[in-house]
């Protein structure tokens, strides 16, 4: 939200991901290097399709930040355990009884409460974002599952999952911003900001990778569900 309010960088919510997704695939390459076992373990396939889901998911979260304020988004991703919930019935074939079901219902119902309980908080419930956003939770559905699938079928690593992942979205996102003329705008005002875009946005990723690495963990440990819990 911080970035966002730079006067003029609405318009720039892609160029954003793209930046954040070249932070990750760096972070990602630098861990991999780090560890003996370098092999990647995932096909390539899946890795394309986890990485559309990557790019959808953040990219639209992201760009929602143009229209919604982020009390409101958190609203909205307080949200996450039920679609979650649902493509794993679809995607992995999970059954969940009345108390998974109940648990999750009541735990969205008292987070969202939690954070409207806030006196400081005025959601904006612009009707633009909240079709971002909600794109964004159905792909964040599909995402979890996919990612809980692939590795615990194949042991990928975490680092593994990162670099390959983030970096083919990262060729997604350049390609439809190269086609769509929207790179060049974008790299010509950040240059003009470059504290307030470029280092924020480290800063962002940096706390971003450790937060998906333990998320990772979470997914390949105990499944799409208790990680998004």
């Amino acid at each position: 939200e911080l970035i966002f309010s730079v006067e003029g960088f609405k318009p720039f919510g892609w160029y954003l991901t793209l930046v954040q997704f070249g932070f990750y695939s760096i972070f990602g390459l630098i861990e991999l290097q780090l560890i003996q076992d370098k092999r990647r373990r995932i096909p390539g396939k899946t890795y394309m399709i986890i990485a559309f889901l990557t790019v959808g998911t953040m990219g639209l979260s992201n760009t929602s930040l143009g229209y919604l304020n982020y009390p409101t988004q958190v609203i909205f991703k307080c949200c996450k355990l039920i679609p979650v919930m649902i493509g794993g019935v679809f995607i992995q074939g999970k059954r969940y009884n009345v108390a998974d079901v109940s648990a999750a219902l009541c735990m969205s119902l008292g987070l969202i409460w939690f954070t409207l309980a806030d006196s400081t908080v005025a959601p904006n419930f612009n009707l633009t974002g909240v079709v971002l956003i909600s794109l964004a939770l159905c792909a964040d559905a599909v995402i979890g599952n996919v990612q809980e699938k692939a590795m615990k079928l194949h042991n990928g690593s975490n680092s593994e999952m990162v670099l390959y992942s983030y970096s083919i979205g990262f060729v997604y996102i350049l390609f439809g911003l190269t086609c769509t003329s929207g790179l060049s705008p974008a790299v010509t005002f950040c240059s003009k900001h470059p504290v307030q875009t470029y280092g924020y946005a480290f800063l962002f990723s940096l706390t971003g990778y450790f937060g998906i690495s333990f998320v990772l963990a979470l997914i390949k440990i105990f499944g799409a569900l208790l990680a998004v819990t």
